[in-house]
């Protein structure tokens, strides 16, 4: 059995001004996500430029960075933050929605394909493999701050791990860590493979939508379960309820771009 290492949320401090892990997860996502777009940039010459992809990657942080923390307030913990509307824009404390963050990026992709008179999809097809490797650094920061744990584990079970955050001792699975093996590192490497040849329109954005809600789905049996709009548990979490349309509308996606444009 294992103990959480307990972290200093803060990774270092210059003067009043203090850097917080979970916000530097964030700066990790934001430069893997350049880095791996020039890089798919040059393996699709003329489709965009390094200052467009610039200027979508603004887009993108200002819709997961609203959308993300709107998403946590509305999904998971509004009691909270009614009683405490201050918290809400404490982001570096953590608190963040996926799939309030994943709304709040197709909106903005909508409007900057829009503003650059591209199609949507084309646009979502080329971010869809820049994601997961972001999503990965989201979780590492979720272990470091303690946070997300997972459902008491046997304690048997090699790497279950106590979080004293919890309010207690039980051995418990380090969800944090599935997230970052399914979501992240899987779904990149399925991304990655299936988009090195050319596909039909929308059927990146397609896999991407299946492959994470499969993959979060999943992962939800071992996370301890979030008490959602109306203070409660649930048998289906929060986070598989929310993945089921992911996956659903993913599966449509895919059917329809190989309809249209067989291989």
């Amino acid at each position: 059995m294992l103990l959480h290492p307990q972290f200093d949320p803060v990774a270092f401090s210059v003067g009043p001004l203090s850097v917080r892990w979970y916000g530097l997860m964030y700066l990790v996502a934001f430069v893997q996500f350049i880095l791996l777009g020039r890089y798919r940039i040059k393996t699709r010459p003329g489709f965009l430029t390094v200052e467009q992809l610039d200027d979508l990657l603004f887009y993108g942080m200002l819709g997961v960075i609203i959308g993300g923390r709107l998403g946590q307030v509305l999904f998971y913990e509004p009691a909270y933050f009614l009683a405490n509307p201050l918290e809400i824009f404490a982001v570096w404390k953590g608190g963040m929605s996926f799939h309030g963050g994943f709304l709040g990026v197709l909106l903005a992709m909508s409007l900057w394909a829009r503003k650059h008179k591209l199609n949507w999809f084309d646009i979502t097809d080329f971010v869809a493999p820049l994601v997961p490797l972001g999503l990965a650094a989201g979780r590492v920061g979720n272990f470091i701050n303690g946070e997300l744990w997972g459902r008491v584990a046997d304690a048997g079970l090699p790497w279950a791990m106590i979080f004293p955050q919890s309010g207690d001792m039980s051995p418990r699975h380090p969800s944090q860590l599935y997230h970052v093996g399914l979501e992240g590192l899987s779904l990149f490497i399925i991304l990655w493979l299936f988009t090195a040849k050319p596909r039909p329109r929308a059927a990146a954005s397609g896999v991407f939508l299946i492959g994470y809600g499969a993959f979060r789905f999943i992962t939800e049996f071992f996370r301890e379960p979030d008490h959602g709009i109306f203070g409660q548990s649930y048998t289906i979490s929060m986070g598989q309820w929310l993945s089921l349309p992911m996956i659903l509308t993913g599966v449509a996606l895919v059917v329809f771009a190989y309809r249209k444009k067989p291989l």
